[in-house]
């Protein structure tokens, strides 16, 4: 068995999160967003492991063709919709729904003149990212339903706050979009997870995007999945390569970034920023070994860190070091990069192939 750094993927973990997220919106649809290879867990693995949703979405057309290649018959979603007549053809072949979010992919689609698909129509309601206009959908609407190439019409916007659960924002946004789908008699969409999970009258005809929630991570600052009642898909780990006295005032890793203060220990993990541990973690950063926790000291290399073992441990080349995971939340970790959790999981680069259990 290799000795570096892996991705360890629950699927029961995933299940779980999935059956939470349903009980609070019981009423709602549920499209499970597996884009950048699940958030990292790998799309396939996900995809096969969730009969149950009731559509998938993605960001781009190769996403979608590998989930049809592997037998994934749900309806697949392309949230950045399409751009060129090939990528409209091939979506309309395989079935894949698209969102229509800028005017030259509306004259994309009535310049089709062979097959439908079903389109989900997004306005920017106050995201300012993608969107039409609200103002635009007294006319959008009625010219989509017009169109030959639309087999049905949904409506769809995006949330920039639900995570800030005292923001007044997401409330403007939701007025906002409940007025443009008022007399819309067809299906909708603008929960995310956070939406799902801190806004819970966003049921009913609603379909919920859920995303980062399905992972076991909390999309709330300063809160963890766990407490949320979600259980971490990923474990990401690595082994101890070496372990040796570290002298008081030696200087440890590139440009000796730490000085030890004590006489202590000195463990080398293989893990660093190739295998999607980010440069950016300070000194201090925690890692999980034998049941503790010990700190990060001296740069993140490409290949490996250190971290101080303190005096008088029993650790031992080989032992497993986890970097985050079920005991050590990586909404906890990922503030010592300056970064959010979705960096971290999304970040991941496989170079040893992942491990998946139930």
């Amino acid at each position: 068995m290799s000795f570096g750094a892996r991705a360890l993927i629950r699927l029961g973990a995933l299940k779980h999160n999935l059956g939470v997220i349903r009980s609070t919106c019981p009423d709602a649809r549920l499209m499970a967003v597996v884009k950048a290879n699940a958030y990292g867990h790998g799309l396939l693995a996900v995809a096969q492991s969730l009969p149950d949703v009731d559509a998938f979405a993605v960001a781009r057309l190769p996403e979608a063709l590998l989930l049809r290649d592997a037998g994934i018959s749900k309806p697949i979603v392309l949230l950045a919709g399409v751009l060129a007549e090939d990528e409209l053809a091939a979506a309309i072949e395989h079935g894949f729904e698209i969102v229509a979010h800028c005017h030259e992919q509306i004259a994309l689609l009535e310049a089709c003149k062979t097959g439908k698909a079903v389109v989900w129509l997004k306005f920017d309601s106050g995201m300012n990212r993608l969107g039409f206009d609200p103002d635009e959908s007294a006319t959008l609407i009625p010219r989509l339903k017009k169109c030959p190439a639309v087999a049905e019409l949904r409506l769809m916007s995006h949330l920039a706050s639900a995570d800030e659960r005292a923001n007044p924002g997401t409330q403007v946004q939701l007025d906002r979009f409940r007025r443009l789908a008022a007399g819309f008699d067809g299906e909708i969409s603008i929960a995310n997870s956070p939406a799902a999970l801190g806004w819970p009258g966003l049921a009913g005809r609603n379909w919920v995007r859920t995303g980062i929630a399905l992972y076991g991570v909390s999309p709330f600052e300063g809160q963890t999945g766990s407490q949320l009642g979600l259980k971490p898909v990923m474990q990401f780990e690595a082994r101890l390569i070496a372990v040796k006295p570290l002298r008081k005032g030696a200087r440890v890793g590139y440009k000796g970034r730490y000085t030890a203060a004590a006489d202590s220990t000195l463990g080398i993990i293989s893990a660093g920023y190739g295998d999607g541990y980010m440069r950016q973690f300070r000194n201090g950063t925690p890692v999980l070994i034998n049941g503790r926790r010990v700190g990060l000291i001296g740069h993140v290399s490409m290949d490996m860190i250190a971290v101080d073992l303190g005096q008088g441990g029993s650790d031992r080349v080989g032992d497993v070091a986890t970097l985050w995971g079920p005991h050590l939340p990586v909404e906890e970790v990922a503030p010592w990069a300056g970064a959010i959790p979705y960096e971290l999981i999304c970040g991941v680069m496989n170079r040893e192939a992942p491990e998946i259990v139930d």
